[in-house]
């Protein structure tokens, strides 16, 4: 059983400006600054994979996690004025890499090949994460967790980890003044030192956030395009859809018509992206769903072509979408397709959309 029981001590030299401070605020001169932890931590106790240790500034989390877990806490990564995924160590393959950030969110490909200084502060803190989950030993401790970033991106980037840390049984402990992280990071253990509780958490959902979704001028694109993996071209017949989060727009999908020799009624997605601070929460998804649905409803039915192997994944696994083609090679647009041109394009899967229809009324409050 991890038991905290340290002493820290200092001395305290009789200087002026302590004796000033000492006389200001009626404080007693004393020779020695002393602080002190006890407690009985039974982490053995239960199997887990995910803890917390929670608290104000000044109660002690940094020391006692210190204390409780030695060499596993590691300070700040060194970065380079290179590309991030080349300050991934060496033994890693492109693979490993990439399916870590994006577990944990860092899905836009043009932010890995840009150097760490540039990144926005989410997505600093998300390929960091990444870097930690890679190539740390259990247990994986970080100190100052989710404190240099918006809140918002701190409870998705919490929520984004903990699936990561269970999904490869790993243990991770996160150090963090904020509380508004429980509910997303889901501990199975939390440490509160400034009241010296323990308490263990049962897995539970995660909290809901409220979406909605309309369709928008081209105009929109504009804010997404930045930030799509292939591309920031969006063909002017393109139909434009958004999921919003509280107002917030999060999540975009264009939609063209597919002409083909057999069947007039083919859609097909063109372009599907998630804003950095959104992902890892699955919204783009939740969006190709929904326009799954409606143009089910409108008698259409509605192709995807992921070329991306995060999107590749997440379609094959959901039960709403059915794979049509396996991933292989993809013409360029405006080359007819032929055996000579198809092995020079990019490699996609296809998938259409084999769930329920959207109730009609639903279909004509989105799609003007």
């Amino acid at each position: 059983m991890p038991c905290i029981d340290f002493v820290i001590e200092s001395k305290v030299p009789a200087t002026t400006r302590v004796k000033q401070l000492s006389a200001m605020f009626d404080v007693p001169l004393a020779d020695v600054s002393r602080l002190e932890w006890h407690a009985d931590i039974p982490l053995e106790k239960e199997a887990w994979n995910v803890g917390l240790i929670v608290g104000p500034s000044g109660c002690g989390k940094t020391q006692i996690a210190r204390h409780m877990f030695g060499t596993a806490f590691h300070p700040s990564f060194t970065w380079e004025n290179r590309p991030v995924i080349d300050d991934f160590d060496e033994g890693l393959s492109i693979g490993d890499i990439s399916k870590a950030c994006q577990a944990v969110g860092f899905n836009t490909i043009p932010a890995w090949m840009r150097p760490h200084s540039v990144l926005s502060n989410g997505e600093q803190f998300r390929v960091d994460l990444a870097r930690r989950l890679l190539e740390l030993p259990d247990p994986i401790v970080i100190d100052e967790f989710t404190s240099v970033v918006d809140r918002q991106v701190a409870k998705i980037g919490a929520h984004a980890a903990q699936k990561y840390v269970r999904r490869n049984k790993r243990k991770l402990v996160a150090v963090s003044c904020h509380e508004d992280i429980e509910d997303w990071l889901q501990p199975d253990w939390i440490y509160r030192p400034a009241s010296n509780e323990f308490a263990r958490r049962s897995l539970q959902p995660r909290p809901q956030i409220n979406v909605s979704i309309a369709q928008v001028e081209h105009k929109m694109w504009q804010l997404f395009a930045p930030y799509h993996y292939l591309t920031a071209s969006l063909n002017k017949a393109a139909r434009c859809f958004v999921l919003f989060v509280e107002g917030q727009p999060a999540a975009f999908a264009g939609v063209l018509h597919r002409p083909h020799p057999k069947k007039k009624n083919l859609k097909g997605i063109s372009r599907l992206v998630t804003l950095p601070d959104w992902q890892g929460l699955g919204l783009a998804f939740v969006l190709v769903d929904f326009l799954g649905g409606c143009y089910n409803a409108m008698r259409y039915d509605l192709n995807t072509y992921p070329a991306h192997p995060a999107l590749i994944r997440g379609f094959d696994k959901s039960k709403e979408w059915t794979m049509k083609t396996k991933p292989a090679k993809m013409q360029q647009p405006g080359i007819r397709t032929t055996r000579k041109n198809m092995c020079k394009a990019r490699p996609c899967a296809v998938f259409q959309y084999c769930g329920v229809a959207q109730p009609l009324d639903v279909v004509q409050k989105v799609f003007v």
